[in-house]
């Protein structure tokens, strides 16, 4: 064998063994955040897709790794169970060392100490977001009623802190949480919440119409459609009202029979779920009305908190001649949640983050328009 050749096979297996010693964690794959179980029990499947094996299942509580998200569905790992679940039944972020109370050593004098409250309280709204941090750009974790009692673990310009019976943590606009015997003395808003109301959600599209394809990562609008609605049923349900969806699974439901689920249901109000396309570069979300005494004012409570609670910028709302909307005698709005032709909206809406931050919005929207 030639000179060459052997300094060749030495310099190779010099090469292969320094690879081997490279440490574990530079060739671990995923995100590693932790996330928790909200259901009481989760189907685990092998794909992102309603219909595909279930290779397992999921206790409530339990807390997983998130290694990939798609059209709503999450990769998780737990223990050697791998695979698929829907995004809209697990607490993102929960579960991490981030989450677990400090010990009294590094706890500050004006905070609880080692978990022990600072007060009680009780929520004087009809419903009270409780959100991951102090402002209104944190996700909404729960949706808490009236005279719902609390533990005060921290304050933060005008945030609250707070524990709820069932060991839920968050934080709450300090505006509406009093001491437990003031709750009674509040004066309610002049409108009822969303407890009690009917919400159809129409997630558009379905079946054979696609509706819109993502210009980028080819995102189908039908699957964000119904994974957005899924979210919206799920926070709904949270606040008290009854959510009903025109569609549940991957099914072409024609215009009027959407309409009909509405009108057959009185509904209080009817939201379509939809997401953009333009052959220009255009970005944000759009709220659709048809009837000014109708829809509108349901369009701009919905169009005013997606401004406010979205990173997208919004377009406002606007007069739209939809067949969900120009046929439905109930109060009716089709938003647009982003454009799939833009590939930076597209990119950010494929995310169950923001699918849930848009759910979050629409449930904020409706809970202000039921106020008024």
């Amino acid at each position: 064998m030639k000179r060459s050749s052997i300094l060749a096979l030495l310099f190779l297996a010099l090469l292969l063994g320094a690879l081997a010693m490279l440490p574990a964690q530079q060739v671990q794959a995923g995100d590693g955040r932790s996330a928790k179980v909200l259901a009481t029990s989760l189907n685990v499947r092998s794909e992102p897709d309603g219909e595909s094996t279930i290779v397992g299942s999921l206790k409530q509580g339990t807390v997983v790794t998130v290694s990939d998200e798609a059209y709503g569905w999450v990769k998780v790992s737990s223990g050697r169970l791998k695979g698929w679940v829907a995004g809209y039944y697990l607490q993102i972020g929960a579960g991490s060392a981030a989450d677990k109370p400090k010990s009294s050593a590094s706890s500050g004098a004006s905070k609880s100490v080692a978990g022990k409250a600072l007060g009680q309280a009780s929520v004087t709204a009809d419903s009270l977001f409780m959100r991951e941090g102090p402002g209104t750009d944190h996700s909404i974790v729960s949706v808490l009623s009236l005279g719902t009692p609390l533990s005060i673990l921290d304050r933060k310009n005008g945030w609250v802190k707070v524990r709820t019976a069932d060991d839920q943590t968050g934080w709450v606009s300090g505006k509406y949480v009093g001491n437990p015997q003031d709750v009674s003395a509040v004066p309610k808003s002049g409108g009822k919440g969303l407890k009690g109301k009917t919400i159809v959600i129409d997630p558009g599209h379905g079946g054979n119409d696609h509706g819109v394809i993502g210009s980028k990562h080819e995102t189908s609008e039908k699957t964000i459609n119904l994974s957005t609605a899924r979210y919206l049923a799920e926070q709904l349900k949270q606040a008290g009202a009854q959510a009903i969806l025109t569609r549940t699974s991957d099914k072409k439901i024609e215009l009027q029979d959407r309409v009909n689920v509405s009108v057959k249901n009185r509904a209080d109000a009817f939201v379509s779920i939809h997401y953009n396309a333009s052959p220009k570069q255009v970005s944000g979300t759009l709220t659709f009305f048809y009837s000014e005494s109708k829809d509108l004012p349901l369009a701009r409570s919905i169009a005013s908190s997606l401004e406010r609670n979205l990173s997208l910028k919004s377009n406002g709302y606007s007069y739209g001649n939809y067949h969900v909307l120009r046929e439905n005698s109930r109060p009716s709005v089709l938003v647009e949640l982003g454009f799939l032709t833009n590939p930076k909206d597209e990119a950010l809406v494929r995310g169950a983050d923001y699918q849930r931050k848009a759910a979050a919005a629409i449930v904020e929207g409706l809970s202000d328009y039921f106020n008024e």
